[in-house]
């Protein structure tokens, strides 16, 4: 019997000098890397611009002739120097493993990314790279939190600090939109050009909004300025989806075994992946048509079937989910209890509201999602469904109820879900008394409103900051009322409460009275 200890295998680091060695079945950048140029500079490099936006400019870059559409990333905040960390070390290379739902997986190594900034060390750097010459676009996925919308007026939010900063230090920027108004002033001065503004973001018509708020920025701080913007710098709208959970610790362990490499943040997402942009850009794009992208003359219809189904059914799922005691979306929408009043949700509640879209295109649409969000290779954590409800609900949920309401239409599955968010920020327990992990910027605020419940039915929807005036809706009111009631009382569980509700909208179906 061999009694020999085991003699460990040094596993190398990810660096552009390990790819040849890797195994063939990992697909490695075999472009030169060294040709590329930045002509995007993206902000806000987390999951999933890695997943989506730089996997397919990975994909397109495979073909000659794309060189000029390598990316910067920029990290605004402190949070991101660990993540600059790494990707200088790796020669800014990652791994993306793509896990397919029959269980297949396919494991590449992505090389579009070749540099990237570290604003809170050199602001002056970020805003340089902005104006340079090779940038052709400007590329942002910086959650619907760093677009600083009003949430009452719709418009940029003046009363933020780091706004009003922002208007004072026009050259010292803290926000986004500081730093492009920043490097477009450059440019403006220069006689150099424009570039365009490409947001990435789950907001509905994203580059509207995103010219809305830089403009408005502009404005404060020189009018020209934003005139300038507005008749040089393009915006187009995109609608962009590719589940992309947050990397564990097992995905680390799984990239080294199979990789036989160390990578310190590698990404896993669905295999699912749409990108969906309006063909409006100034200073030239890539080709990424060719590699599954689809440009269109106008993207309203995609993008409002994608956030009033999918991440508002993630909101659906992840509210109940959490306050029922699951913690993955797919091991919450196995649940044929919760599947059953998702979809309900979908067909009744949001499906109405979208009358730009073949009926076949939306069933299918809705059975992938389905298919999507059970995918048992992608542990989707409820805790990240659920993050920054405050940023997320009012523009994938409360949007169908408010235009529901308007139309004289039922929305009680929807307005129930408002509720659950209600007792989620009170009790902050799931309905096993164990803790429910709340990651929301507006955290204690909500508990605030939240925890007056008891002596008021209505105090969550008091929030006129988030609510407006729905609190003054009887076709709101009454049903939140009665959601805020089953929810609360001392014996109840949140599958009885959604099956209760199930069975009263299909009778107010089959009545046809919804």
């Amino acid at each position: 019997m061999n009694t020999a200890p085991h003699k460990q295998v040094h596993k190398s680091l990810l660096n552009s000098s390990v790819l040849a060695n890797l195994p063939r079945h990992i697909d490695v950048p075999a472009y030169d890397r060294s040709r590329l140029k930045a002509g995007i500079v993206h902000i806000g490099v987390g999951g999933f611009h890695r997943s989506h936006q730089a996997a397919y400019l990975n994909e397109l870059l495979k073909t000659p002739g794309s060189e000029e559409w390598g990316i910067c990333g920029i990290g605004l905040l402190e949070c991101n120097r660990e993540l600059r960390d790494i990707l200088v070390k790796q020669d800014y290379l990652y791994s993306l493993v793509v896990r397919h739902p029959n269980g297949a997986i396919d494991n590449k190594i992505i090389g579009s990314m070749i540099d990237f900034i570290f604003a809170p060390e050199d602001k002056q750097k970020v805003i340089a790279k902005l104006a340079h010459s090779d940038t052709k676009i400007v590329s942002l996925s910086i959650t619907e939190g760093g677009y600083h919308i009003h949430p009452e007026t719709g418009e940029l939010d003046f009363d933020n600090e780091d706004v009003r900063h922002d208007i004072q230090h026009p050259d010292d920027p803290i926000t986004a939109f500081g730093y492009i108004t920043a490097a477009l002033k450059t440019r403006m001065v220069s006689g150099e050009g424009s570039f365009t503004i490409q947001s990435c973001d789950n907001i509905q018509h994203n580059g509207e909004i995103t010219r809305k708020m830089i403009t408005a920025l502009a404005a404060q701080q020189d009018p020209s300025l934003s005139q300038w913007i507005e008749e040089h710098v393009a915006f187009p709208n995109a609608m962009v989806d590719r589940i992309t959970p947050v990397t564990s610790k097992s995905d680390i362990e799984y990239v080294e075994s199979t990789f036989q490499i160390i990578d310190k943040w590698p990404i896993t997402c669905e295999s699912f992946s749409q990108w969906v942009i309006e063909d409006n850009f100034c200073c030239g794009r890539p080709n990424w048509d060719l590699v599954g992208a689809q440009f269109v003359g106008d993207v309203t219809p995609f993008e409002k079937m994608k956030i009033r189904l999918l991440n508002a059914g993630h909101s659906v799922l992840g509210l109940l989910g959490s306050i029922y005691g699951y913690e993955t979306i797919d091991e919450t929408v196995s649940d044929l209890i919760f599947s059953q009043y998702l979809r309900a949700f979908m067909d009744f509640e949001v499906t109405p509201l979208l009358p730009d879209l073949d009926g076949a295109v939306l069933n299918d649409y809705k059975d992938t999602l389905i298919e999507r969000f059970a995918n048992p290779n992608i542990k989707d954590s409820l805790v990240r469904i659920c993050s920054e409800s405050s940023a997320k609900l009012p523009k994938f949920l409360l949007s169908s109820i408010i235009e529901n309401i308007e139309k004289g239409r039922d929305s009680s599955l929807g307005i129930l879900v408002v509720a659950a968010w209600c007792y989620y920020s009170d009790k902050r327990v799931n309905q096993d008394q164990r803790a429910i992990n709340i990651q929301d910027a507006m955290a204690e605020e909500l508990a605030a409103y939240a925890q007056k419940t008891s002596e008021d039915k209505l105090s969550f929807l008091r929030n006129r900051h988030l609510f407006g005036n729905l609190v003054e809706a009887d076709k709101f009111s009454q049903p939140y009322t009665k959601a805020i009631d089953s929810l609360y009382a001392s014996s109840s569980d949140i599958r009885d409460i959604m099956n209760r509700a199930l069975a009263e909208k299909r009778k107010l179906v089959a009545e046809e009275v919804i």
